[in-house]
């Protein structure tokens, strides 16, 4: 892990390619779409591509039920084309990093379909497969989607675990003839040039031996899978077998999606030095209303942004010089930021661009979700039968069966279905907001003819040029390294509702702040500030070491 840490220096862009861009009209984004926009993500400076999963898949979950791992899915194109995917980006100076999916695969899997025709087989023991007791499930463990974790093997009294869908069997960590299939993998796809992996799911890898029962959390007689699949003990000696014999052996980026991991683990995950992977997605102030032990959508709690900055300032501190975190404020399992962040109030171009700066200039590499830069929306669809997503029908069947009725159940859907992060790309005000010429798979957001990307791209005051400059004063200017290498300090943290930090590198210092209200303040500097790099009013409003701060306003400058 001592090799060139380039990933310190990128700006990662995630594409969810089903929505990205339909080159061949059948309504999903493909590979040759991807190919054809690669000069858009050049031109916004990004320098990495994660690009979410293509392999060949029943998309249960759409693409995370991997039935093969070495070939891409007929929806999105061909082998030959993820082979020119990566060769045109390479030539733009981008990476593409892939998601990798191995906690569980597909039912539809050569593994699987032999496990299920022997269960006692070899292929069985890449499962977990047990018998059930006294005709029922092996334990009460609920999967994430609700419902139990064991499903039965039809003709058998053998049930198999899934913490996902039951379409999604898990895969058995303990077996190393499975591991040896994953690293072979894993290795095949690094050795045709990609430049690292997202890691899916991976704190669910290790389950407690002997999976045993817990004591119900819920009516339903089930409890949270995470008692005993969640970060468990043991994990960590699994993932570094992993790295040392795959992704730890060159030059990648490797970022875990890591729920589960603690105060106590969390540098073992992210040590800067000897560290699991590069990075893991720091997702404590990404859903702050969903803190209930199940995660069902109705456990929404309030929060302020008081909470935000605590949970931001606190991971960020716990890592301090010696981790790295992936920071984002969206992803394809995450409403947009634009509406899950501020109040009505604030859902504009001011609010827009101080979210993007909050977070594009923390210490980490700062990942971008498709739309996000031209401030894409969430879309509350009427009916359920416009969602495709399938947690969100498990939740909304879940709110249902406690109490809810259809009118609350689809307004939580509307808040928080991951679907609203997967409505087509807004490429411009054509019909279908220019994704595809035929019918698109998931509806378009019907602003797409006020906010698009070929409409952005003209308003050098549009939310699209202020990504650019943050980008571009991030990995292209003369404060790059001090934003790439700098320390990171919470400043006037007694203020409320703002967040201000300060990077610092070498006897310089930038100073962020962060109105995140929607009323002016004023605010004593302890200095009077030096260059001014960038403010989302234009011009800052200075008197002194006294600064006004307008609704939303974020404020970049010097620090004296």
């Amino acid at each position: 892990m001592e090799k060139e840490k380039w990933w310190k220096k990128a700006v990662v862009y995630q594409i969810y390619p089903r929505s990205f861009y339909d080159a061949n009209g059948d309504g999903i984004g493909d590979l040759r779409g991807i190919i054809e926009k690669l000069d858009y993500i050049r031109d916004l400076g990004a320098n990495v591509i994660w690009l979410c999963p293509v392999y060949k898949s029943p998309m249960d979950d759409n693409g995370y039920d991997i039935a093969d791992y070495y070939h891409i899915d007929e929806a999105f194109g061909t082998d030959e084309d993820m082979d020119e995917l990566i060769a045109e980006a390479k030539k733009r100076g981008i990476r593409i990093i892939m998601d990798l999916v191995v906690n569980h695969c597909s039912d539809e899997h050569k593994w699987f379909q032999k496990a299920k025709a022997d269960p006692e087989g070899p292929y069985g023991k890449y499962f977990y497969i047990k018998k059930g007791i006294d005709g029922k499930a092996p334990n009460n463990w609920r999967s994430i989607f609700g419902g139990s974790a064991w499903e039965p093997i039809e003709g058998t009294d053998y049930y198999y675990l899934h913490i996902f869908t039951k379409k999604q069997p898990d895969l058995n960590w303990e077996n190393k003839e499975l591991r040896e299939e994953i690293y072979k993998m894993v290795n095949w796809w690094l050795d045709k040039g990609i430049g690292g992996f997202r890691l899916d799911a991976i704190t669910y890898l290790k389950k407690e031996e002997g999976l045993p029962s817990y004591p119900a959390d819920g009516e339903d007689g089930l409890v949270s899978v995470a008692h005993g699949a969640l970060n468990q003990p043991g994990i960590e000696a699994l993932l570094r077998e992993f790295r040392d014999r795959t992704y730890g052996r060159r030059e990648t980026l490797t970022v875990g999606e890591t729920a589960g991991l603690t105060p106590e683990t969390l540098l073992s995950f992210i040590s800067l030095e000897d560290g699991v992977f590069s990075m893991v997605f720091e997702f404590s102030w990404c859903q702050l209303e969903l803190k209930g032990p199940n995660y069902f959508w109705y456990d929404r709690q309030e929060w302020t942004p008081e909470d935000l900055k605590r949970e931001l300032f606190s991971s960020h501190e716990m890592a301090g010089d010696r981790g790295w975190f992936g920071v984002c404020t969206e992803n394809h399992d995450q409403p947009r930021s634009i509406d899950h962040y501020l109040p009505r109030e604030g859902r504009n171009y001011y609010g827009a661009t101080m979210l993007a700066s909050m977070y594009l200039l923390l210490r980490g590499t700062p990942y971008v979700y498709q739309g996000q830069e031209i401030g894409m929306r969430n879309c509350a669809y009427a009916s359920m039968d416009d969602y495709n997503d399938v947690s969100t029908h498990n939740q909304y069947n879940r709110a249902l069966a406690d109490g809810f009725s259809p009118e609350e159940a689809l307004r939580l859907v509307q808040l928080e279905s991951r679907d609203n992060a997967r409505t087509p790309f807004q490429w411009d005000a054509t019909e279908n907001a220019g994704f595809t010429t035929g019918k698109p798979w998931l509806k378009v957001n019907p602003n797409y003819t006020e906010r698009n990307a070929a409409q952005e791209e003209r308003d050098e005051n549009s939310v699209l040029a202020w990504y650019k400059k943050m980008i571009g004063l991030r990995l292209r200017s003369r404060w790059s390294e001090l934003i790439s290498e700098g320390t990171f300090a919470p400043a006037y943290r007694e203020e409320k509702n703002l967040i201000a930090y300060r990077r610092s590198f070498e006897g310089k210092t930038l100073l962020v702040l962060c109105n995140m209200q929607p009323e002016e303040r004023e605010l004593t500097l302890v200095a009077a500030p030096g260059q001014v790099l960038a403010d989302n009013y234009k011009e800052a409003a200075f008197a002194g070491n006294t600064v006004r701060l307008r609704p939303y306003e974020v404020l970049i400058a010097e620090e004296a």
